[in-house]
């Protein structure tokens, strides 16, 4: 991967190696045969079959990843502003997308993309918010109204009505303003370190949660801190989860659809050069 005239090196490094697990590493040394069929359950209960090779083969959606929408702390560490955009930051890079045609989508548009060749506009991008701050609710849907975007919600339920973040009101209301809300866990537990009952714990709960909140069931989720290994595929797909969002790194050539890769934005890159590491990231 590589992004052109970034001055950040330490934090490309930062942002590209917070996949960089034995478990990350070996699954992306993974092969498969071209004409690999792969068989996915969709919404009617119906079967069919996709080419993994014809999934391989498309454009990957620019999938944009924000956690904090805040003024950087004095004295805060530079890992620290990679979470962080400020206010001016975020509204500026929301018409910059704006004004370069960007249209935003949805996951379940991304999916019927991936699978049944649905339609994607010419400039497609996703923006995806971490962790329920909410900074996400009260800032960033202004701005994203003002263009006609929407946004995608990775809830990790134990912060929900807890202060700085979003109440089940704000949830509800995303909800019915068109934005997915969908799971990142009950309290941000590693994937990679779960136990037999976290599955449940991490997956049943929230999806239990959110469905309460917003009688829409999430089918989408997100791996914390962008780690997964191959061990975590089955239970997605057992707990009725049709994709599933990583950081960073390319996406498995297994299972693409359960390692979508997404791109942190930090505080520390201009407007210009959010858009420039997008186009690098996701040139194909």
């Amino acid at each position: 991967m590589k992004y052109i005239s970034l001055k950040n090196c330490l934090l490309l490094f930062l942002l590209a190696g917070c996949n960089a697990t034995p478990e990350r590493q070996k699954a992306a040394t993974a092969t498969t045969n071209d004409t690999t069929e792969v068989t996915k359950t969709i919404a009617a209960g119906k079967q069919t079959t996709a080419s993994l090779e014809a999934m391989l083969a498309k454009k990957e959606v620019p999938v944009l990843c924000y956690h904090h929408i805040r003024e950087a702390k004095p004295g805060q560490s530079e890992s620290m502003k990679s979470y962080s955009v400020s206010p001016a930051q975020f509204a500026e890079q929301m018409k910059a997308l704006h004004d370069s045609g960007y249209k935003t989508v949805l996951p379940e548009q991304l999916y019927e993309y991936l699978v049944h060749d649905g339609p994607m506009p010419a400039k497609p991008v996703m923006l995806t918010y971490d962790d329920t701050d909410e900074e996400q609710y009260s800032i960033a849907v202004p701005e994203m109204n003002k263009y006609g975007f929407k946004g995608v919600y990775f809830i990790m339920t134990i912060s929900i009505n807890r202060p700085r973040y979003m109440s089940k009101e704000q949830i509800k209301n995303l909800s019915d303003s068109g934005h997915a809300i969908e799971s990142h866990t009950w309290d941000h537990h590693m994937v990679t370190k779960y136990t037999t009952a976290d599955w449940d714990i991490q997956l049943s709960k929230p999806e239990k949660t959110l469905t309460d909140i917003t009688g829409k069931s999430p089918t989408y989720f997100a791996y914390p801190f962008g780690l997964w290994n191959q061990a975590a595929i089955p239970e997605l797909k057992d707990h009725h989860y049709k994709m599933a969002f990583i950081l960073s790194t390319k996406r498995d050539t297994t299972e693409p659809l359960y390692t979508v890769r997404r791109m942190i934005v930090p505080g520390q890159w201009s407007t210009n050069g959010m858009l420039k590491a997008m186009r690098s990231t996701f040139k194909k």
